[in-house]
C-alpha cells in the first residue's frame, strides 16, 4: 500500500532539512595574501615580506623583513656600514615602486636619497653546480693532490655566503649612485628636524618633542596615502619604507648617548611603543639605527631591542687591532643577532650559524659565514697552539755497544736524532 501523501511530504521535508543543515557546516580557508610588487608571503609563517636590498640580510632574517615590523641596526663606531645598509633598504623601495618615508637629523634626507646605490637590473644570479672530487688511479693525481695536510682533505667545503635557493631583491653597485630619472619616478616622503623647529612642551611627557614631531608627520602620511590596513581599498596597495637615521643621538635632543644617568631616559622606548603600533595596523616597514656604542646603559639597550622585532649589531674592524690581524684581513667587521621576531608562530626560527662577518667589495656589501683559516704556519710556537709542555721534554736513550746517548723530540723524526760520548757528557757541569 502507498504511504499517506501527508506522510510523504514530511519525510521529504525532513530530508530537504537536514541536507540544508549538512551543507551549513564549511570548511575555513585562509584570506587570501595581498599581492603587491616586490613582496612574497614567508614559508614559515606566512607573514608578507619584502626584501632589504641586501640578499644575505635576507636569508639571516628568515627570506626577508615582514611588513608591519621593524629592524633596529645597531651602528659601528664610524656609521659607515649601517648607514649604507640603510641605503640598500630604501635603493629597494625605489626599484619595487615603494613609498620612501626618510628621517635624519644630521644628514638632510635629500642628499641622503641622491647617495643610494645604482641597481643592476639585469643580473641574473646563476647557480653553478659543486664539482665533485673525481676519483683516480694517476699517481700523478694523488700527489696533486696531497698538497693539503691529509687530516683536512676529506672535509667537506664550506660554503661562506648566505644564499637562498629563490631570488628575492636585486643586486646593487655600491660604486655608483642611482640615476636621477629613476629617484624622480619614486615618490619619496623627508623629514629633517632642522625644517621642523621643536618647541619645549609644558606638559611633562615622557617623549621629547623631536620623537614627538616625527611620530605625527609619519601618522599623518600613513592615513593620508592609504597605507592603513582598515582604510577602504580604494586604489591599488602598497608598500611605506621608513628609513630612521641615528635615533638616540644628541641632534635629535637626546640626551640618551651623553650621560650615565640621562634625563630623558625612556624618550626612545616610548617613540618605538608608538611606532610599533602604528606599523602593526599598516602595510608599512621600519629600519632605525641607534648609536649603541655611545649608551652607557646597556640595561636600556636591552630594552630598546626588545622594542623591535628584529635587531643585528655591526662591529666594524676600522680602528681596532683586528684591522690589522692577518686573521681578519678578508672581512670588514663581524654581525651580531640580537633579536629575532616572533610572528604567528611560538617559536622563531633562528639563524643556524651565529659567527657571521660582513665585508664591502669594489661594487657589493655582503654578509657571509666567519671562517678563520687554520694556523699551519712554521714560526708560531707550540705554547701558543695550546699543546702541553710535557711534549717539548726530548727523549734520551743510551745504546749498550757504542756507548753514545741519543735524544730527540717527538716531532722530530727517527733519523733527526743528536748523539754524544759517555765520556763527553761527564765533562760537562751537569
Amino acid at each position: 500500500m502507498a504511504a499517506p501523501l501527508n506522510s510523504v511530504g514530511k519525510l521529504s521535508a525532513e530530508r530537504s532539512s537536514f541536507s540544508s543543515n549538512a551543507t551549513s557546516f564549511q570548511k575555513k580557508t585562509r584570506s587570501k595574501l595581498i599581492s603587491i610588487l616586490g613582496t612574497r608571503p614567508s614559508v614559515q609563517n606566512g607573514q608578507l615580506l619584502v626584501s632589504t636590498g641586501v640578499t644575505s640580510l635576507d636569508y639571516l632574517l628568515g627570506g626577508g623583513l615582514a611588513v608591519g615590523t621593524v629592524l633596529l641596526i645597531e651602528e659601528d663606531r664610524y656609521d659607515s656600514y649601517s648607514h649604507m645598509i640603510l641605503k640598500y633598504f630604501l635603493a629597494e623601495g625605489v626599484v619595487c615602486h615603494h613609498e620612501l618615508f626618510v628621517a635624519a637629523a644630521q644628514h638632510n634626507p635629500h642628499d641622503i636619497l641622491k647617495e643610494l646605490p645604482a641597481p643592476i637590473l639585469d643580473d641574473v644570479a646563476v647557480h653553478k653546480p659543486v664539482e665533485q672530487p673525481r676519483l683516480s688511479c694517476d699517481p700523478t693525481d694523488s700527489l696533486d693532490s696531497m698538497k693539503i695536510a691529509w687530516r683536512y682533505q676529506n672535509l667537506p667545503k664550506v660554503q661562506s655566503a648566505l644564499a637562498s635557493s629563490s631570488r628575492f631583491g636585486h643586486y646593487y653597485d655600491v660604486s655608483k649612485t642611482m640615476e636621477p630619472e629613476i629617484l624622480q619616478a619614486a615618490k619619496c616622503h623627508c623629514f629633517y628636524l632642522p625644517d621642523h623647529p621643536t618647541q619645549s612642551s609644558p606638559t611633562h611627557s615622557p617623549m621629547l618633542e623631536s620623537y614627538s614631531t616625527l611620530l605625527k608627520s609619519l601618522q599623518e602620511v600613513i592615513h593620508r596615502e592609504g597605507f592603513d590596513v582598515a582604510a577602504p581599498m580604494s586604489k591599488s596597495r602598497n608598500i611605506l619604507r621608513i628609513g630612521l637615521h641615528s635615533l638616540g643621538s644628541a641632534l635629535w635632543s637626546d640626551d640618551l648617548s651623553c650621560h650615565d644617568n640621562p634625563r630623558h631616559r625612556h624618550a626612545l622606548t616610548t617613540f618605538l611603543y608608538g611606532l610599533r603600533a602604528l606599523l602593526r595596523s599598516s602595510l608599512s616597514v621600519a629600519v632605525v639605527t641607534v648609536p649603541s656604542h655611545l649608551i652607557q646603559d646597556k640595561a636600556l639597550m636591552g630594552s630598546i631591542t626588545r622594542l623591535c622585532d628584529n635587531a643585528i649589531a655591526l662591529e666594524s674592524f676600522k680602528g681596532s687591532e683586528r684591522e690589522t690581524n692577518p686573521l681578519y684581513k678578508d672581512y670588514h667587521g663581524l654581525l651580531h643577532v640580537r633579536q629575532v621576531p616572533h610572528l604567528n608562530c611560538l617559536a622563531s626560527q633562528l639563524p643556524d650559524h651565529k659567527d657571521l662577518a660582513f665585508k664591502l667589495k669594489r661594487k657589493q656589501f655582503s654578509i657571509e659565514r666567519l671562517h678563520l683559516p687554520p694556523d699551519l704556519s712554521e714560526t708560531v710556537s707550540r705554547v701558543s697552539r695550546g699543546e702541553p709542555a710535557g711534549a717539548l721534554q726530548p727523549v734520551a736513550r743510551v745504546h749498550p755497544e757504542t756507548n753514545t746517548w741519543t735524544s730527540r723530540t717527538p716531532t722530530q723524526s727517527p733519523w733527526a736524532t743528536s748523539t754524544w760520548n759517555a765520556e763527553a757528557l761527564s765533562s760537562l757541569p751537569w
